[in-house]
């Protein structure tokens, strides 16, 4: 598999864990998901708004064009519904622009400034790896904090996604078709 194929997987990855999370966050009793915690990033809300943050932070350099942030967050987070839609959008974008690189054109280097000023520069390939990754790991967060509502997260992970997303179908027939284990 070309990384093409693989930024497009990724990038319609990112978008299926994105709304499984959200979806499970909206679901929490009033109060719950900007509930201050003991986290980098104060609640679950706030959390998922620096990872959108960052997502446009970078979508802006591979588009060549500036940003309107001076940090990894912004100061307040928007209504939780209203981050969603932002988000979706975002996502959107990122799968839209996997399905329009070429695969030569994942090796351009992408320079650029990090919020903090200094210099940085990556390949477009390399920036689609670090979004996904970086939302995965925000992600974690938001499912610890979750579990000290209580409640009970999404299982969002790659392995997840491919089960249950992408290889579903010939799962579904393997299983069917396995023959019985004799003793």
């Amino acid at each position: 598999m070309n990384f093409s194929e693989i930024a497009k997987r990724l990038t319609r990855y990112k978008a299926w864990a994105n709304e499984i999370t959200f979806s499970a966050v909206k679901s929490l009793p009033e109060g719950e998901a900007t509930k201050e915690r003991k986290t980098r990033f104060r609640n679950m809300v706030h959390t998922l708004n620096h990872t959108y943050v960052i997502d446009c932070i970078f979508k802006a350099h591979l588009e060549k064009e500036i940003h309107p942030y001076t940090a990894r967050n912004t100061e307040t987070h928007p209504p939780l519904e209203d981050l969603w839609q932002a988000v979706k959008t975002v996502d959107q974008w990122y799968v839209d622009y996997a399905h329009s690189i070429s695969e030569q054109e994942w090796l351009d280097i992408v320079n650029f400034q990090f919020v903090d000023g200094g210099e940085g520069a990556m390949s477009r390939s390399e920036i689609i790896l670090h979004v996904v990754n970086h939302g995965t790991y925000h992600r974690g967060f938001v499912s610890d904090m979750m579990y000290q509502v209580p409640a009970v997260p999404p299982a969002n992970d790659l392995t997840v996604y491919l089960r249950d997303v992408i290889y579903s179908s010939q799962l579904n027939n393997s299983v069917a078709h396995r023959p019985n284990k004799v003793s």
